[in-house]
């Protein structure tokens, strides 16, 4: 281990720069969040002072549609007492801790999230900086682990507590290292593996691991005297097996129901959402997604093993609805499923805790498809988190892809949208659905700069049903939720105008690609040509306006600034939003009533 090349990143130099990017990052969404109200100080100037009034951070920005702050980094400034200071973004947040409303609880713990994110920034700036227009036409993968910015809401958005530096350095998937998994064998008195239609354990597991690694797998049950046909093949992430699984579930291994069997020969990359990974020895074969008990982002980024059980059941039924409907075939629409799942019970821990407990989501895995097979001639993807990516000079990934298509941004920006929102406002309309479609839960599939389609993932735990009276088979009745009617559409304005398309017309306009009223009369648009191609929906279009003048703003930060371990109870996700007043609904000038 080099102790000094694993500290290389965190430099005066490099720190300076992080502590500047996420200072203006915090003053820009904390501004859009109402948590900071910026005093204007003539044109496009404004300050804000700290909850004692003796620090001063001045900044230029433009506001864009949906009172989103373009801060301008470099205009940043902080004074102490009047006196010219560094920018810091530990201080920042103890500075105004009252005014964020950051309790004595939360505040040392957010601001290890906040040191460990400068971290993470300061290790990319040590890579090599990319151009958006040679990322735009790279690989899968090296757009994957190429992104220099996380969730573009959410301040403290690269935690990952738990992982030391040289971890971080090994799972971390900015570090772009191949990663093999731990395997496993669990014993089906404390397992439950499930999987989609047509699928078994061993058949599955022959298929993903190989028929030899299946046989040396036996072999070694066999040796110690257990019967392979008494357990189940578990992946582990590595950091989970050194770190908890040997130590919490101690018991489970000295009396055999959890067996070690060895590494996987298969070599993986972490993906954006850390806990999956790609499979880059064969990249048709599925992702994995393991539980791994790291805090990250407002949630302990563990694997329920209850939650898995349904999983493979509720991605053939949306798989179903999705083959069954002829607007969602008619732009290619699809999912990526996830078709197994397997979770250990820990029966000891199950009786001492509830069903919220972190210590119920230590061990679980799923398996969900690659979207690489279904590529067709000159097919290429990206997840859509590379919308929002702008290079060390300032240029879009974006800004690139129009620039290979050969189109106008209004005209790229059609198919895009057909692609990407018309699925979501037919799934709202017709089926009550919504996704959690965020930038990192999207694929693309790009041709010549143009996308083609959008794949979705990441379903069984983000999906939801608000209709009470749907007809739901037993196994997926879990996705069912009881959102209140003014809340519904939500869905959509807040997980993709909000937090998303605010950001990308953001870039465009920054840019100088083209004017706001260009990118939301293309979003309008879209909304309108899809009404129109399905007037059986009529009355839901009118109860659900999409074009009404506002609609609530909810507020992701204020989720974690309150509760940084457990944000939102997924099984009641409208209880914990954080409504503050409202947002102008920037479609609404483009309505055609």
């Amino acid at each position: 281990m080099n102790l000094s090349a694993d500290i290389a990143h965190l430099s005066p130099e490099l720190w300076a720069r992080a502590n500047r990017a996420l200072v203006r990052k915090a003053l820009a969404e904390f501004s859009h969040e109402r948590l900071l109200t910026p005093e204007p100080l003539g044109e496009d100037h404004y300050r804000v002072l700290s909850d004692d009034g003796t620090v001063e951070y001045r900044f230029r920005a433009v506001r864009h549609a949906l009172d989103h702050w373009s801060v301008d980094e470099e205009s940043v400034t902080r004074r102490v007492g009047g006196a010219e200071a560094e920018l810091d973004a530990l201080d920042f947040h103890i500075e105004l801790r009252e005014t964020l409303g950051l309790n004595a609880e939360v505040l040392p713990v957010y601001l290890e999230e906040i040191s460990s994110t400068l971290a993470g920034t300061g290790y990319k700036y040590t890579k090599p900086q990319t151009p958006s227009a040679v990322l735009a036409k790279s690989s899968f993968q090296d757009i994957e682990t190429g992104m220099t910015e996380g969730h573009p809401c959410f301040v403290a958005n690269n935690g990952r507590l738990g992982f030391g530096v040289h971890e971080y350095r090994a799972y971390a998937p900015e570090t772009a290292n191949p990663v093999h998994l731990v395997w496993a064998a669990a014993h089906k008195d404390v397992s439950t593996f499930t999987a989609g239609a047509g699928l078994d354990h061993d058949t599955f597991m022959r298929e993903e691991l190989g028929e030899a690694a299946v046989a040396g797998f036996s072999a070694k049950l066999t040796a110690l005297g257990l019967d392979p046909s008494d357990y189940h093949f578990l992946p582990v992430h590595p950091w989970q097996w050194w770190n908890k699984t040997t130590v919490t579930f101690a018991a489970e291994i000295a009396n055999r129901r959890l067996v070690l069997l060895g590494e996987g020969e298969d070599a993986y990359l972490a993906q954006q959402s850390i806990r999956t990974f790609f499979n880059t020895t064969t990249p048709t074969k599925h992702y994995v997604k393991t539980a791994i008990s790291v805090l990250n982002m407002g949630f302990m980024r563990g694997l329920s093993a209850a939650y898995m059980e349904a999983t493979p059941a509720i991605n053939d039924w949306l798989h179903q609805l999705i083959e069954g409907d002829e607007v969602l075939r008619s732009v290619d629409f699809s999912i990526i499923r996830e078709r197994a799942a397997i979770g250990y019970h820990h029966r000891q821990y199950e009786r001492a805790t509830d069903r919220y407990s972190p210590y119920r989501k230590m061990l679980a895995a799923l398996w969900r498809e690659s979207p690489v097979g279904s590529l067709g001639e000159g097919e290429r993807l990206a997840t859509m988190a590379s919308l929002l990516h702008v290079d060390a000079e300032g240029k879009s990934f974006v800004g690139a892809l129009i620039a290979e298509s050969g189109l106008t941004p209004a005209q790229w920006l059609k198919p895009y949208l057909r692609a990407y929102l018309l699925p979501l406002l037919h799934c709202f309309y017709q089926y009550d659905l919504a996704y959690m479609p965020h930038g990192e839960n999207t694929i693309l599939v790009i041709k010549d700069g143009v996308v083609q389609r959008a794949v979705f993932k990441d379903i069984a735990e983000e999906i939801v049903v608000m209709d009470p009276d749907a007809v739901l088979p037993p196994a997926v009745e879990r996705i069912r939720a009881d959102i209140p009617e003014d809340m519904k559409l939500l869905s959509v304005f807040t997980d993709v105008f909000d937090c998303f398309f605010r950001f990308l017309n953001s870039i465009l306009v920054t840019e100088g690609i083209c004017d706001e009223d260009t990118f939301w009369r293309a979003v309008a648009d879209c909304a309108h040509d899809y009404q129109a191609s399905v007037p059986a929906l009529e009355d839901r279009f009118a109860r659900y306006d999409l074009f009404t003048a506002e609609f609530q703003l909810s507020c992701l930060n204020r989720l974690q600034l309150r509760d940084n371990k457990q944000m939102v109870d997924l099984a009641d996700p409208a209880a914990a939003l954080q409504l503050v007043g409202t947002l102008q609904n920037p479609v609404a000038p483009f309505a055609r009533r």
